[in-house]
């Protein structure tokens, strides 16, 4: 009985070993000195009641990176899920967590306080990277933590977002120790810019939406000329958004995971188009935030590393790119935000009017 249970002891031990190797741990040195992997757990629209199985089997499947932002709503979640996996013995600084600062907390003033509600929810001393969500500000409600709207439903724009007041601010917290990291989500090459030349503490990330048919190209110079890491958001195409009244798609365009072009690439891998997508992305040192509630699934998008897409392979998905005519998200969920002087598409609508 003790040599079968001996064995039995081995058998797992080697399996963990086996998964251990079929999940590497990749990562990206950003310009703040720390690493963050290259696959994160995407979040967002992720309800909470799901978050304890996605955040457990992505974390015993190799992720070791959770991304979230207080408009999610699940960072309380999110923090169960990760104090059940540090009462196990597993280490903080062994995790690499993203939240952000949310449009109703566009003020230098509220950088702080939004940052100690967001590291309450998720029950930690610090967060790894702590990013301004979106480059505009809303008027936050007198109740409750969401914008204020207007008779037409329309949301109560904050004109006066100072994006350098807001970066002095995120500059401190970083000095606090309440962040490690800091950067921008969805900001335009003139936003980037204008932050970027005028901060002491350079943003270290960008996230922003990049799959196959917007590649963003011309951002991504921009960041590799100032060692700006790009997280990308949609690397899938957003499956489960493309009706949504939170996206426009001003032409139609196939489904990314049905694309013939990636499901040939796939099949000659014997892999998912799936994970051909996010291979595609991190081979050109793009780091991916695929989301999903489906165990298999997420151990499926981090199991990318054993395979590498061919020149010609790369050439044919870079072939798919169709610049800013294949942008997903522009966040017209919160109704009249195009008006705000700090929208960052505004070029891309009104050069899309003149085509209509």
């Amino acid at each position: 009985m003790a040599h079968a249970r001996t064995i039995l002891y081995l058998c797992v031990v080697l399996a963990t070993l086996v998964i251990s190797k079929s999940t590497p741990q990749k990562t990206i040195k950003l310009s703040s000195g720390h690493e963050i992997p290259v696959v994160g757990l995407g979040t967002w629209q992720m309800p909470s009641e799901a978050i304890d199985v996605a955040v457990t089997s992505a974390l015993e499947s190799g992720y070791r990176h959770i991304d979230t932002a207080f408009t999610y709503g699940n960072e309380e979640a999110i923090g169960k899920a990760l104090k059940k996996w540090f009462d196990k013995g597993n280490k903080r600084q062994d995790l690499f967590i993203t939240t952000k600062l949310p449009p109703i907390g566009m003020r230098g003033s509220l950088v702080e306080a939004y940052l100690k509600l967001s590291l309450e929810k998720l029950n930690l001393e610090y967060v790894d990277l702590y990013l301004i969500h979106k480059p505009f500000a809303f008027v936050k409600d007198k109740y409750k933590h969401q914008p204020a709207l207007n008779e037409d439903g329309s949301v109560v724009l904050d004109l006066d977002t100072d994006h350098l007041d807001i970066w002095k601010a995120m500059e401190k917290q970083v000095k606090a120790g309440r962040c490690r990291s800091i950067g921008l989500s969805n900001f335009n090459r003139t936003q980037l810019l204008n932050v970027y030349d005028h901060a002491e503490i350079k943003p270290s990330n960008l996230q922003i939406e990049l799959q196959a048919y917007n590649q963003q190209r011309e951002m991504r110079e921009v960041c590799s000329l100032r060692n700006i890491a790009i997280t990308a958001f949609s690397t899938l195409g957003s499956p489960g958004s493309s009706s949504d009244k939170r996206t426009r798609i001003y032409k139609s365009l196939p489904k990314l995971l049905d694309n013939p072009k990636v499901k040939r690439i796939a099949d000659a891998h014997n892999k998912t188009t799936a994970q051909v997508l996010l291979r595609h992305a991190t081979q050109a040192g793009i780091i991916v935030l695929p989301k999903s509630t489906h165990p298999d699934r997420i151990r499926q998008n981090i199991g990318i590393f054993d395979f590498e897409l061919t020149d010609d392979e790369v050439k044919l998905m870079n072939g798919l790119d169709k610049g800013e005519q294949g942008r997903i998200f522009h966040f017209f969920i919160d109704k009249g935000v195009e008006k705000h002087p700090q929208y960052p598409f505004a070029t891309q609508l009104k050069n899309e009017k003149k085509t209509e």
